[in-house]
Parts: C-alpha cells; sequence; structure tokens
C-alpha cells in the first residue's frame, strides 16, 4: 500500500463510479485514473453470448487495467501525486470468477497474480451499492450501446458477487479502510449534500498523505 493518497472507487455496473470519481478528483484536485470500458471490442459481443466471449473480455480488461495502473505508478504515485481511480484491478477477480469456466479461470487467475503481485493497493476504498432497479434505470439513462443487452439477472448476481467481495476484502486487507455508500439513499448527482457527505467520509484519507 502506497504512502500517497490512492482512492479507488468500486461497485457493480451502472452504480456511479466514474460520476463520483471525477467530482472527488475536482474536489481534492487528484490525478483522476478511468478505466477503459467502451474501448473493449468484445464488449458489445459478451453481453450478447457471455459464455463464447467471457475469457476474451476478461483479459482485454486485466491488460490494459494493469498497463493503466502501472503507468499511473510510476507518473503519479511515486511522485508522491494523489489519485482517484473508479477501479482498481482487483476487481477483474470478481468478474472472472462470475464468467469464466473452470479451466479457463485457472488460466486467467495465474496472469492474474503474476501481473498484479507488485501493484499497489488503495488508501481507501469508496463502495458504492444500490438496488438492482437503480442499477438498470442509470444504465438505461446513460444509453452505451455496449450495455443495451446486460440482463438483470447477470446484473443481480454481480451485485452480490460485488457484496462478497468487499467483505471479505474487509476481512483480510484491515488496514485498508472500505467507505461504503448506498446508491438508494445518497443521491450525489441530484443533491449536493449527499456529495458533501461523501466528501466528509473521504476528506480524512486524503489529508493523511
Amino acid at each position: 500500500m502506497t504512502n500517497v493518497p490512492f482512492i479507488a472507487v468500486e461497485g457493480p455496473i451502472g452504480v456511479g463510479k466514474t460520476s463520483l470519481s471525477k467530482k472527488i478528483a475536482e474536489h481534492f484536485d487528484l490525478y483522476l485514473l478511468k478505466e477503459i470500458v467502451e474501448e473493449n471490442p468484445f464488449l458489445g459481443k459478451f453481453y450478447d453470448d457471455i459464455d463464447a466471449w467471457s475469457f476474451q473480455t476478461e483479459m482485454f480488461f486485466l491488460c490494459n487495467r494493469y498497463k493503466q495502473l502501472e503507468d499511473t505508478e510510476k507518473e503519479f504515485l511515486k511522485q508522491e501525486k494523489p489519485v482517484v481511480s473508479d477501479y482498481h484491478i482487483m476487481k477483474n477477480m470478481i468478474f472472472a470468477k462470475r464468467t469464466l469456466k473452470h479451466q479457463q479461470l485457472d488460466k486467467y487467475e495465474e496472469i492474474y497474480r503474476i501481473l498484479t503481485k507488485d501493484m499497489p493497493l488503495p488508501n481507501v476504498m469508496v463502495y458504492l451499492d444500490a438496488s438492482l432497479d437503480t442499477l438498470l434505470e442509470r444504465i438505461e439513462i446513460r444509453g452505451r450501446q455496449v450495455e443495451e443487452n446486460i440482463k438483470a439477472s447477470y446484473l443481480s448476481q454481480l451485485r452480490q458477487d460485488y457484496h462478497d467481495f468487499m467483505d471479505h476484502f474487509e476481512k483480510n486487507h484491515p488496514e485498508i479502510p472500505i467507505i461504503r455508500i448506498n446508491g438508494d439513499e445518497l443521491d450525489f448527482i441530484k443533491h449536493q449534500r449527499d456529495l458533501e457527505t461523501i466528501f466528509k467520509q473521504i476528506k480524512p484519507y486524503v489529508l493523511k498523505g
């Protein structure tokens, strides 16, 4: 874990990770690291046929996120410049365990371990969650073509996977606090008061660096 403030915002698809990360970056003057999503050439096919395209999709995300984080560490964290990211590469295993078959998962996990063994961990994790109805509504509103065929059943399973992962992460990394935010109760897009509430929770970890 780096001593430079490194905030990772995580949560299921459609919960508002990028929107919140942008607001955090602007408010605290942090470098914003955004994950590559729509550039993934396999993603649209993946949502059409998960079994057929899961390995290609996950490998693309893994390699690109690894490269992004590696560059960010060199250019910002090692230069003592604080960062907020709308993902962390740890999320890859959430998706891989949900979508890959056993043999594929074994190969994928081996590559994942090699690539990420020296990756910096965040100082604090901001975990956004929301109900399935809220997630589906937000996905529809933002209107990404690659997300048109996301099934509610897949999203529901993914939401539970995130919940389980965060509980596991908290037990295994007690030194890294998790700020849990209920996206049904706090709407930081519509209400400045809700956004300020989130800022107050994050502020101590930014100043600590």
